[in-house]
Protein backbone atom coordinates (compact mmCIF):
# COMPACT_ATOMS: atom_id res chain seq x y z
CA UNK A 1 0.00 0.00 0.00
CA UNK A 2 1.33 3.42 -0.94
CA UNK A 3 0.63 6.71 0.83
CA UNK A 4 -1.85 6.39 3.70
CA UNK A 5 -5.24 7.71 2.51
CA UNK A 6 -7.39 10.16 4.40
CA UNK A 7 -9.91 8.39 6.62
CA UNK A 8 -13.44 9.85 6.55
CA UNK A 9 -15.79 8.50 9.22
CA UNK A 10 -19.43 8.14 8.29
CA UNK A 11 -22.25 6.87 10.46
CA UNK A 12 -25.94 6.42 9.81
CA UNK A 13 -28.62 3.88 10.59
CA UNK A 14 -29.79 4.12 6.97
CA UNK A 15 -26.85 1.92 5.96
CA UNK A 16 -28.45 -0.81 8.04
CA UNK A 17 -31.86 -0.02 6.57
CA UNK A 18 -30.47 -1.28 3.28
CA UNK A 19 -28.07 -3.99 4.49
CA UNK A 20 -30.67 -5.51 6.83
CA UNK A 21 -32.83 -6.25 3.80
CA UNK A 22 -30.10 -8.47 2.41
CA UNK A 23 -29.65 -10.18 5.78
CA UNK A 24 -33.32 -11.01 6.37
CA UNK A 25 -33.57 -12.42 2.84
CA UNK A 26 -30.30 -14.41 3.13
CA UNK A 27 -30.23 -15.33 6.83
CA UNK A 28 -28.01 -18.41 6.52
CA UNK A 29 -25.18 -16.38 4.99
CA UNK A 30 -25.10 -14.14 8.06
CA UNK A 31 -25.71 -16.83 10.69
CA UNK A 32 -29.19 -15.47 11.42
CA UNK A 33 -31.93 -17.84 12.55
CA UNK A 34 -34.14 -18.43 9.52
CA UNK A 35 -37.41 -18.52 11.46
CA UNK A 36 -36.74 -15.09 12.98
CA UNK A 37 -35.89 -13.62 9.57
CA UNK A 38 -39.09 -15.13 8.17
CA UNK A 39 -41.00 -13.47 11.00
CA UNK A 40 -39.58 -10.07 10.02
CA UNK A 41 -40.55 -10.62 6.38
CA UNK A 42 -44.06 -11.74 7.37
CA UNK A 43 -44.74 -8.31 8.88
CA UNK A 44 -44.74 -6.82 5.38
CA UNK A 45 -47.89 -6.77 3.23
CA UNK A 46 -47.78 -9.45 0.51
CA UNK A 47 -47.16 -7.02 -2.38
CA UNK A 48 -44.15 -5.33 -0.77
CA UNK A 49 -42.85 -8.61 0.65
CA UNK A 50 -42.80 -10.24 -2.79
CA UNK A 51 -41.29 -7.15 -4.41
CA UNK A 52 -38.39 -6.91 -1.93
CA UNK A 53 -37.79 -10.67 -2.11
CA UNK A 54 -37.31 -10.43 -5.86
CA UNK A 55 -35.30 -7.21 -5.69
CA UNK A 56 -32.82 -8.68 -3.20
CA UNK A 57 -32.67 -12.09 -4.89
CA UNK A 58 -31.77 -10.58 -8.26
CA UNK A 59 -29.65 -7.74 -6.87
CA UNK A 60 -31.91 -5.17 -8.52
CA UNK A 61 -30.93 -2.27 -6.31
CA UNK A 62 -27.88 -1.39 -4.24
CA UNK A 63 -27.89 1.84 -2.27
CA UNK A 64 -24.72 1.73 -0.14
CA UNK A 65 -22.37 3.61 -2.54
CA UNK A 66 -25.08 6.18 -3.26
CA UNK A 67 -25.65 6.70 0.46
CA UNK A 68 -21.91 7.09 1.11
CA UNK A 69 -21.83 9.92 -1.43
CA UNK A 70 -24.64 11.87 0.26
CA UNK A 71 -24.34 14.64 2.83
CA UNK A 72 -26.63 15.47 5.72
CA UNK A 73 -28.44 13.19 8.21
CA UNK A 74 -28.38 9.48 7.40
CA UNK A 75 -31.13 8.07 9.56
CA UNK A 76 -33.77 6.01 7.79
CA UNK A 77 -36.49 8.65 7.66
CA UNK A 78 -34.17 11.38 6.31
CA UNK A 79 -32.75 9.13 3.60
CA UNK A 80 -36.15 7.89 2.45
CA UNK A 81 -37.27 11.53 2.12
CA UNK A 82 -34.13 12.25 0.11
CA UNK A 83 -34.93 9.35 -2.21
CA UNK A 84 -38.51 10.58 -2.57
CA UNK A 85 -37.22 14.02 -3.58
CA UNK A 86 -35.40 12.58 -6.62
CA UNK A 87 -37.67 12.76 -9.69
CA UNK A 88 -39.20 9.34 -10.23
CA UNK A 89 -37.87 9.12 -13.78
CA UNK A 90 -34.30 9.66 -12.50
CA UNK A 91 -34.37 7.84 -9.15
CA UNK A 92 -33.09 4.44 -10.27
CA UNK A 93 -30.37 6.05 -12.40
CA UNK A 94 -29.24 8.13 -9.42
CA UNK A 95 -28.86 5.03 -7.26
CA UNK A 96 -27.11 3.01 -9.96
CA UNK A 97 -24.71 5.73 -11.11
CA UNK A 98 -22.65 5.37 -7.93
CA UNK A 99 -21.81 1.69 -8.43
CA UNK A 100 -22.58 0.73 -12.03
CA UNK A 101 -19.72 0.89 -14.54
CA UNK A 102 -20.01 3.32 -17.45
CA UNK A 103 -20.69 0.74 -20.21
CA UNK A 104 -23.66 -0.64 -18.24
CA UNK A 105 -24.90 2.88 -17.55
CA UNK A 106 -24.71 3.82 -21.23
CA UNK A 107 -26.87 0.85 -22.18
CA UNK A 108 -29.39 0.66 -19.34
CA UNK A 109 -29.94 4.39 -18.90
CA UNK A 110 -30.65 4.61 -22.64
CA UNK A 111 -33.17 1.77 -22.33
CA UNK A 112 -34.81 3.67 -19.45
CA UNK A 113 -35.04 6.84 -21.52
CA UNK A 114 -36.50 4.99 -24.54
CA UNK A 115 -38.82 2.79 -22.47
CA UNK A 116 -38.04 -0.19 -24.67
CA UNK A 117 -35.23 -2.51 -25.81
CA UNK A 118 -34.42 -4.79 -28.73
CA UNK A 119 -32.30 -7.82 -29.59
CA UNK A 120 -29.22 -5.68 -30.15
CA UNK A 121 -29.52 -4.29 -26.61
CA UNK A 122 -29.85 -7.82 -25.25
CA UNK A 123 -26.74 -9.02 -27.06
CA UNK A 124 -24.78 -6.01 -25.83
CA UNK A 125 -25.87 -6.65 -22.24
CA UNK A 126 -24.83 -10.30 -22.55
CA UNK A 127 -21.39 -9.23 -23.83
CA UNK A 128 -20.97 -6.77 -20.94
CA UNK A 129 -21.79 -9.42 -18.34
CA UNK A 130 -19.46 -11.95 -19.90
CA UNK A 131 -16.64 -9.42 -20.00
CA UNK A 132 -17.30 -8.49 -16.36
CA UNK A 133 -17.23 -12.13 -15.23
CA UNK A 134 -14.03 -12.70 -17.18
CA UNK A 135 -12.31 -9.69 -15.58
CA UNK A 136 -13.52 -10.45 -12.05
CA UNK A 137 -13.38 -14.25 -11.98
CA UNK A 138 -10.90 -15.03 -14.71
CA UNK A 139 -13.38 -17.31 -16.48
CA UNK A 140 -16.45 -17.12 -18.70
CA UNK A 141 -20.01 -17.69 -17.54
CA UNK A 142 -23.13 -18.38 -19.52
CA UNK A 143 -25.68 -15.61 -19.10
CA UNK A 144 -29.27 -16.90 -19.10
CA UNK A 145 -31.70 -15.20 -21.48
CA UNK A 146 -34.34 -14.93 -18.76
CA UNK A 147 -31.99 -12.88 -16.57
CA UNK A 148 -31.21 -10.53 -19.44
CA UNK A 149 -34.91 -10.09 -20.25
CA UNK A 150 -35.75 -9.31 -16.62
CA UNK A 151 -32.96 -6.75 -16.35
CA UNK A 152 -33.92 -4.98 -19.57
CA UNK A 153 -37.63 -5.00 -18.74
CA UNK A 154 -36.86 -3.47 -15.35
CA UNK A 155 -34.91 -0.61 -16.92
CA UNK A 156 -37.48 -0.12 -19.67
CA UNK A 157 -39.93 0.55 -16.83
CA UNK A 158 -37.45 2.30 -14.51
CA UNK A 159 -39.83 4.99 -13.26
CA UNK A 160 -42.54 2.52 -12.27
CA UNK A 161 -39.98 0.23 -10.66
CA UNK A 162 -38.38 3.04 -8.65
CA UNK A 163 -41.79 4.09 -7.33
CA UNK A 164 -42.52 0.52 -6.19
CA UNK A 165 -39.07 0.38 -4.63
CA UNK A 166 -39.59 3.54 -2.61
CA UNK A 167 -43.02 2.34 -1.44
CA UNK A 168 -41.60 -1.03 -0.37
CA UNK A 169 -38.69 0.58 1.48
CA UNK A 170 -41.07 2.95 3.30
CA UNK A 171 -43.32 0.08 4.36
CA UNK A 172 -40.31 -1.95 5.55
CA UNK A 173 -39.12 1.06 7.54
CA UNK A 174 -42.53 1.68 9.11
CA UNK A 175 -43.36 -1.91 10.08
CA UNK A 176 -39.91 -3.02 11.23
CA UNK A 177 -36.83 -0.87 10.82
CA UNK A 178 -38.01 2.25 12.66
CA UNK A 179 -38.14 0.15 15.82
CA UNK A 180 -34.78 -1.49 15.05
CA UNK A 181 -33.18 1.90 14.39
CA UNK A 182 -33.64 2.94 18.01
CA UNK A 183 -31.76 -0.17 19.17
CA UNK A 184 -28.70 0.06 16.93
CA UNK A 185 -27.89 3.78 17.02
CA UNK A 186 -25.83 3.82 20.22
CA UNK A 187 -23.77 0.68 19.41
CA UNK A 188 -22.85 2.20 16.05
CA UNK A 189 -21.67 5.43 17.69
CA UNK A 190 -19.60 3.50 20.24
CA UNK A 191 -18.08 1.37 17.47
CA UNK A 192 -16.96 4.45 15.54
CA UNK A 193 -15.43 5.94 18.68
CA UNK A 194 -13.47 2.73 19.31
CA UNK A 195 -12.45 2.51 15.65
CA UNK A 196 -11.11 6.07 15.68
CA UNK A 197 -8.95 5.23 18.69
CA UNK A 198 -7.58 2.18 16.87
CA UNK A 199 -6.86 4.31 13.81
CA UNK A 200 -4.54 6.46 15.93
CA UNK A 201 -2.50 3.40 16.92
CA UNK A 202 -2.52 1.01 13.96
CA UNK A 203 -1.27 1.23 10.36
CA UNK A 204 -4.05 0.97 7.81
CA UNK A 205 -3.68 -2.76 6.93
CA UNK A 206 -3.79 -3.73 10.61
CA UNK A 207 -6.75 -1.38 11.20
CA UNK A 208 -8.77 -2.96 8.38
CA UNK A 209 -7.94 -6.42 9.68
CA UNK A 210 -9.00 -5.53 13.21
CA UNK A 211 -12.26 -3.85 12.21
CA UNK A 212 -13.23 -6.65 9.82
CA UNK A 213 -12.21 -9.29 12.37
CA UNK A 214 -10.09 -11.25 9.96
CA UNK A 215 -9.76 -9.70 6.49
CA UNK A 216 -6.50 -8.71 4.81
CA UNK A 217 -6.38 -6.94 1.47
CA UNK A 218 -3.78 -7.17 -1.31
CA UNK A 219 -5.06 -5.08 -4.22
CA UNK A 220 -2.82 -3.09 -6.55
CA UNK A 221 -5.71 -0.63 -7.04
CA UNK A 222 -5.31 0.46 -3.42
CA UNK A 223 -2.14 2.32 -4.42
CA UNK A 224 -4.40 4.93 -6.06
CA UNK A 225 -6.58 5.43 -2.97
CA UNK A 226 -6.70 8.98 -1.59
CA UNK A 227 -9.76 8.74 0.67
CA UNK A 228 -11.29 5.82 2.53
CA UNK A 229 -14.84 6.24 3.87
CA UNK A 230 -15.22 4.18 7.06
CA UNK A 231 -18.78 3.01 7.81
CA UNK A 232 -19.98 0.73 10.63
CA UNK A 233 -22.85 -1.68 9.95
CA UNK A 234 -24.67 -3.38 12.81
CA UNK A 235 -26.45 -5.93 10.66
CA UNK A 236 -23.63 -7.28 8.47
CA UNK A 237 -21.14 -8.00 11.30
CA UNK A 238 -18.58 -9.53 10.83
CA UNK A 239 -18.79 -9.44 7.01
CA UNK A 240 -17.29 -6.38 5.35
CA UNK A 241 -17.46 -4.48 2.08
CA UNK A 242 -14.31 -2.89 0.62
CA UNK A 243 -14.68 -1.30 -2.82
CA UNK A 244 -13.70 1.76 -4.87
CA UNK A 245 -16.74 3.96 -5.50
CA UNK A 246 -15.38 6.72 -7.67
CA UNK A 247 -14.57 6.31 -11.35
CA UNK A 248 -10.91 7.21 -10.82
CA UNK A 249 -10.64 4.72 -7.90
CA UNK A 250 -9.35 7.43 -5.58
CA UNK A 251 -12.28 7.09 -3.14
CA UNK A 252 -12.92 3.76 -1.46
CA UNK A 253 -15.63 2.55 0.87
CA UNK A 254 -15.09 0.24 3.84
CA UNK A 255 -18.25 -1.08 5.49
CA UNK A 256 -17.20 -2.93 8.65
CA UNK A 257 -18.86 -4.74 11.53
CA UNK A 258 -20.55 -2.36 13.95
CA UNK A 259 -22.14 -4.87 16.32
CA UNK A 260 -20.31 -5.58 19.62
CA UNK A 261 -19.32 -9.18 20.36
CA UNK A 262 -21.70 -9.36 23.32
CA UNK A 263 -24.74 -8.11 21.38
CA UNK A 264 -26.86 -10.46 19.26
CA UNK A 265 -28.63 -9.58 16.05
CA UNK A 266 -31.85 -11.08 17.43
CA UNK A 267 -32.98 -8.98 20.43
CA UNK A 268 -33.24 -10.85 23.73
CA UNK A 269 -31.08 -13.85 22.82
CA UNK A 270 -29.92 -15.64 25.99
CA UNK A 271 -26.89 -17.31 24.39
CA UNK A 272 -24.53 -14.73 22.83
CA UNK A 273 -24.66 -15.02 19.06
CA UNK A 274 -20.88 -15.00 18.60
CA UNK A 275 -20.40 -17.69 21.24
CA UNK A 276 -22.96 -19.90 19.50
CA UNK A 277 -21.38 -19.36 16.07
CA UNK A 278 -17.89 -20.14 17.35
CA UNK A 279 -18.92 -23.28 19.22
CA UNK A 280 -21.00 -24.49 16.29
CA UNK A 281 -18.05 -23.99 13.93
CA UNK A 282 -15.66 -25.80 16.27
CA UNK A 283 -18.04 -28.73 16.78
CA UNK A 284 -17.49 -29.99 13.22
CA UNK A 285 -14.53 -32.40 12.77
CA UNK A 286 -13.83 -31.22 9.21
CA UNK A 287 -13.58 -27.61 10.39
CA UNK A 288 -11.25 -28.64 13.19
CA UNK A 289 -9.02 -30.33 10.61
CA UNK A 290 -9.13 -27.19 8.48
CA UNK A 291 -8.11 -25.03 11.44
CA UNK A 292 -5.23 -27.39 12.18
CA UNK A 293 -3.96 -27.13 8.60
CA UNK A 294 -4.42 -23.35 8.65
CA UNK A 295 -2.46 -23.13 11.90
CA UNK A 296 0.54 -24.56 10.06
CA UNK A 297 0.43 -22.32 6.97
CA UNK A 298 -1.90 -20.14 4.86
CA UNK A 299 -3.80 -22.18 2.26
CA UNK A 300 -6.24 -21.57 -0.59
CA UNK A 301 -9.59 -23.39 -0.80
CA UNK A 302 -8.20 -25.53 -3.64
CA UNK A 303 -5.18 -26.55 -1.57
CA UNK A 304 -7.41 -27.44 1.36
CA UNK A 305 -9.72 -29.45 -0.91
CA UNK A 306 -6.79 -31.59 -2.07
CA UNK A 307 -5.61 -32.23 1.49
CA UNK A 308 -9.09 -33.06 2.74
CA UNK A 309 -10.09 -34.94 -0.41
CA UNK A 310 -13.29 -32.95 -0.58
CA UNK A 311 -14.98 -31.02 -3.37
CA UNK A 312 -14.03 -27.30 -3.40
CA UNK A 313 -17.66 -26.12 -2.83
CA UNK A 314 -17.79 -28.24 0.34
CA UNK A 315 -14.54 -26.72 1.60
CA UNK A 316 -15.77 -23.20 0.81
CA UNK A 317 -18.94 -23.90 2.81
CA UNK A 318 -16.81 -24.82 5.84
CA UNK A 319 -14.55 -21.80 5.34
CA UNK A 320 -17.58 -19.48 5.21
CA UNK A 321 -18.73 -20.89 8.57
CA UNK A 322 -15.27 -20.34 10.05
CA UNK A 323 -15.17 -16.78 8.69
CA UNK A 324 -18.61 -16.01 10.14
CA UNK A 325 -17.33 -17.27 13.51
CA UNK A 326 -14.23 -15.01 13.17
CA UNK A 327 -11.95 -18.08 13.43
CA UNK A 328 -9.89 -17.43 10.28
CA UNK A 329 -7.95 -14.66 8.61
CA UNK A 330 -8.78 -14.23 4.91
CA UNK A 331 -6.33 -12.54 2.55
CA UNK A 332 -8.11 -11.14 -0.52
CA UNK A 333 -6.12 -10.44 -3.69
CA UNK A 334 -6.43 -10.53 -7.45
CA UNK A 335 -5.13 -14.11 -7.25
CA UNK A 336 -7.98 -15.29 -5.02
CA UNK A 337 -8.26 -16.02 -1.32
CA UNK A 338 -5.85 -17.45 1.23
CA UNK A 339 -6.88 -18.52 4.70
CA UNK A 340 -5.05 -18.97 7.99
CA UNK A 341 -6.14 -19.61 11.57
CA UNK A 342 -7.08 -16.60 13.69
CA UNK A 343 -5.77 -17.76 17.05
CA UNK A 344 -6.96 -14.71 18.99
CA UNK A 345 -10.53 -15.86 18.28
CA UNK A 346 -9.92 -19.05 20.28
CA UNK A 347 -9.14 -16.90 23.30
CA UNK A 348 -12.35 -14.95 22.67
CA UNK A 349 -14.55 -18.04 22.61
CA UNK A 350 -12.98 -19.40 25.81
CA UNK A 351 -13.47 -16.08 27.61
CA UNK A 352 -17.06 -15.73 26.41
CA UNK A 353 -17.89 -19.32 27.41
CA UNK A 354 -16.44 -18.84 30.89
CA UNK A 355 -18.40 -15.60 31.29
CA UNK A 356 -21.64 -17.15 30.10
CA UNK A 357 -21.32 -20.14 32.42
CA UNK A 358 -20.52 -17.76 35.29
CA UNK A 359 -23.82 -15.98 34.71
CA UNK A 360 -22.69 -12.85 32.88
CA UNK A 361 -25.53 -11.00 31.16
CA UNK A 362 -25.36 -10.45 27.40
CA UNK A 363 -27.67 -8.29 25.28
Amino acid sequence: MGMTPQLTWDIGTAYDLFTSLNVVHNPARYGLRGSWAAGVRSRLPAEQREFLQEAVEHDYFWATPWLASQSGPKDGDSVLKKLAAIPVERRLQELASHHMSQPFQDLLFRVAEQGTWDAEDKNLLRDLYQKMYKEEKGKTKKVVDEELNEKLNLWANAAAYSEKLLTALQVYYDVFFKEEEARIGQPLELRVADAKELAEKLPLPALLNELSQGLRFEYDQMEEMEELVMIPSFWTTPLSLFIPFSEDKKRWLFLFGGRPNDVSLVPGEVVPELLYQMLKALADPTRLRILRYLSEEPLTPAELARRLRLRPPTVIHHLDALRLARLVHVTLSVNGRRYEARHEAINTVCTMLEGFLAGETFT
